[in-house]
């Protein structure tokens, strides 16, 4: 009989109640796949934090195994791109929504979701910057193909003390750029600065219902709340600008005109990170070795074992996490 191993399982009865246990599990037990993956470190997201708190209907496949991102080592595989021994990554692929993720001892997916682990990357170092920051490496590089470059105008980071937006400060000030950090909770203005925001402001000035077009503020942003957020930082970007949209923690909505987008030559430029090809997550991984302060990395992430992945759901959705959260799956 195969060993068992622990997993966070989400679960809902007939009348669509949701139920989150921690159960015992067999490599039997496992979704169909070519790699079966020993989990090393995940993390908890805030895509993670709605499945496990059921605020939004993220999981589309029941029960299931949450977590979105895992670091590993191959320990079985039918697949020729991959070996036992090999260390490996997984972000997205609807895992933790409609496969079963990273919150158990083993995981089985499809070699096409798995890309090699960094050399220069621990596991755990590479769950420390996770989807988040691999997401906020992906707007980086988008608003660089659109010719945003450190010299063209400083670029406002929204929802700042978040996943995205603290490595989305912590890559933009390393490659030079004037950042601007958005932020609910100003308090944390020293810990915005010492990752590199060259100004802080507060959420509010965004966050309420705004002009179709203000004063020209910044040429670029890296946007994770979406709604009146994102409405206001297109009204504020200066001419010839763009905005690379990755998230919706204040909505999915968009009260907007079409006035940044025709008067002042404004770009929006969606950036996904659950389905973009090897060669693009590849690309972004090899980026983040370069271009992430490793040393600025720890200071915004914080490490918790098995056990603490659930009420840290819990507080990731309520807005009380900072920064990033790397789970130790054999803490």
């Amino acid at each position: 009989m195969s060993e068992s191993f622990r997993a966070i399982l989400v679960s809902r009865d007939e009348e669509k109640k949701q139920s989150v246990d921690v159960v015992e599990l067999t490599e039997e037990d496992l979704m169909e796949g070519d790699v079966t993956v020993r989990v090393e470190a995940t993390t908890v997201n805030y895509k993670d934090g709605l499945a496990i708190t059921g605020k939004s209907p993220v999981v589309r496949h029941w029960p299931m195994v949450p977590g979105i991102d895992l670091a590993g080592t191959v320990v079985h595989s039918e697949s020729a791109a991959f070996s036992k021994g090999d260390k490996v990554l997984l972000n997205g692929f609807g895992v933790g929504e409609t496969h079963w993720g990273a919150y158990a001892g083993l995981a089985r997916l499809s070699a096409n979701w798995l890309i090699p682990l960094p050399r220069q990357l621990s596991p755990l170092q590479a769950m420390g910057v996770g989807t988040a920051g691999y997401t906020a490496m992906l707007c980086v590089m988008a608003l660089e193909k659109h010719g945003i470059e450190p010299g063209s105008g400083p670029i406002v980071v929204t929802g700042a003390n978040g996943g995205v937006g603290s490595v989305a400060i912590t890559i933009l000030a390393k490659l030079g750029y004037h950042v601007i950090a958005s932020t609910g909770r100003p308090q944390e203005a020293g810990f915005l600065t010492s990752l590199g925001a060259a100004e802080v402001i507060d959420r509010k000035e965004l966050s309420e219902p705004g002009r179709p077009l203000g004063k020209e503020r910044w040429i670029g942003g890296v946007d994770a709340v979406g709604s009146h957020t994102l409405a206001n930082v297109l009204a504020q970007t200066s001419y010839g600008g763009a905005v690379a949209a990755c998230g919706l923690a204040q909505g999915f909505d968009l009260p907007s005109t079409v006035m940044p987008f025709i008067l002042r030559n404004v770009a929006l430029l969606g950036v996904d990170s659950v389905m973009q090809p090897k060669e693009k997550r590849i690309e972004a991984w090899d980026r983040i070795t370069s271009d992430l302060d490793m040393g600025k990395l720890e200071d915004i992430t914080s490490v918790i074992g098995f056990d603490d992945i659930i009420p840290t759901a819990q507080d990731i959705v309520e807005g009380k996490i900072r920064g990033r959260v790397a789970v130790d799956m054999e803490r």
